[in-house]
């Protein structure tokens, strides 16, 4: 299992595109939204639902693929994720905030998304934070710098140019992909550098 949380930061198709392509993968996915990130995906993503199950219905992913979906609330400490004898595969908090990134930096675990990142972190697993804020204040840094210290991986959603990007899907399908690299996770979501065939 995949844990998936989404913050109250802004890019909220990043989260939601992340959930879909982890679902086309068959993984069983885990999704954790925070309340802070309801609004957010409301506004960007111009739907009224109150459940990423729908959203992603609306989306038109393959029904068979819904099942691997699994909510869960923020405030859910019974949740079985909560606890670190679970053996989920690793954690994505996509779009992480920056209040999200300070909780985890220093163990304050007081919701779902928190905690699971702590557990990855104390079970020494797989932790990836992709934060959405700029510029970056020099605390902002730090925190981020301690968090790839204590072993996650800090994917900042930064476009590449090289693969000339014509949709706001290709710069998402890139962070995704890139994101999914760390993971070790297969996929065709961006094209891959090679020097040889672009100076053919």
């Amino acid at each position: 299992m995949i844990i998936v949380g989404i913050t109250g930061a802004s890019g909220a198709l990043l989260g939601i595109r992340c959930i879909e392509e982890l679902a086309y993968h068959n993984k069983q996915i885990a999704v954790i939204i925070s309340r802070s990130a309801w609004p957010i995906i409301h506004h960007e993503m111009q739907t009224d639902c109150t459940s990423i199950i729908s959203i992603v219905k609306q989306r038109n992913m393959q029904p068979e693929l819904l099942c691997n979906i699994i909510e869960y609330s923020p405030d859910d400490f019974f949740a079985p994720i909560a606890s670190g004898s679970n053996q989920f595969e690793a954690t994505i908090v996509i779009p992480c905030s920056m209040k999200t990134v300070a909780a985890i930096t220093h163990g304050y675990a007081d919701n779902l998304i928190h905690r699971v990142c702590d557990i990855a972190l104390k079970e020494k697993r797989q932790l990836v934070i992709v934060p959405r804020e700029t510029p970056l204040s020099a605390l902002h840094l730090y925190n981020l710098y301690t968090l790839s210290m204590y072993g996650a991986s800090v994917v900042m959603p930064i476009p590449a140019f090289y693969n000339f990007p014509e949709t706001v899907d290709d710069v998402v399908n890139f962070i995704i992909g890139r994101v999914f690299d760390q993971l070790h996770i297969q996929h065709n979501l961006y094209r891959r550098w090679d020097y040889d065939e672009h100076t053919r």
